[in-house]
């Protein structure tokens, strides 16, 4: 199982002990509203057929979903996850934080330590992510981590019956080199 650090966090891929905590946090308007994927209400039981299915995908060595736990509390706060594509090698980045945790820098630092993980353990070229555009929080992060803003492809996805721009972004290994050197 791969297990990173931040100075802060823990980041390790799901367990089914994560359930009942990742149920709680993501079921809230204001983290799905933003969010590509995440219903709302969020399914009763949801949450471990989530675990599962991601535990099913990282097996298949297609990708990864670290829990993002605080080490000070051992707290479950939220995830981020990888999703892999070797025949371009890259990889695509998703998070969400639960609400009490936001604006402190928890998904930047973790972010930051997954691109690391991805360039320098998984040898990728390119990793990249897609943020509504009214969600300008998520699209901080990819900035803060220096992915460079790519394009917004408007009314690119339907979420609760709107369609909704989506902005992109995306960062390659010599940019990261350049930041990391």
């Amino acid at each position: 199982m791969t297990v990173l650090h931040t100075e802060r966090l823990t980041l390790r891929q799901l367990e089914a002990t994560d359930a009942e905590a990742l149920e709680l946090l993501i079921n809230d308007y204001d983290v799905a509203r933003t969010t590509l994927n995440i219903p709302y209400p969020y399914p009763k039981g949801g949450a471990m057929a989530f675990i599962n299915h991601r535990a099913m995908v990282s097996k298949k060595g297609e990708g990864y979903t670290f829990a993002i736990i605080n080490k000070e509390k051992a707290e479950f706060m939220g995830t981020i996850g990888m999703q892999l594509d070797h025949k371009n090698n890259r990889a695509e980045l998703g998070y969400w934080l639960g609400k009490r945790f936001w604006n402190q820098g928890y998904v930047t630092e973790g972010v930051r330590r997954i691109t690391q993980f991805g360039f320098e353990e998984l040898k990728l070229h390119k990793i990249h992510a897609a943020a509504m555009t009214k969600n300008p929080a998520s699209s901080s992060v990819m900035k803060k981590i220096g992915m460079q803003y790519e394009g917004t492809l408007r009314q690119h996805f339907l979420k609760w019956d709107a369609y909704e721009d989506v902005d992109y972004y995306g960062i390659l290994y010599e940019d990261y080199i350049k930041l990391t050197t």
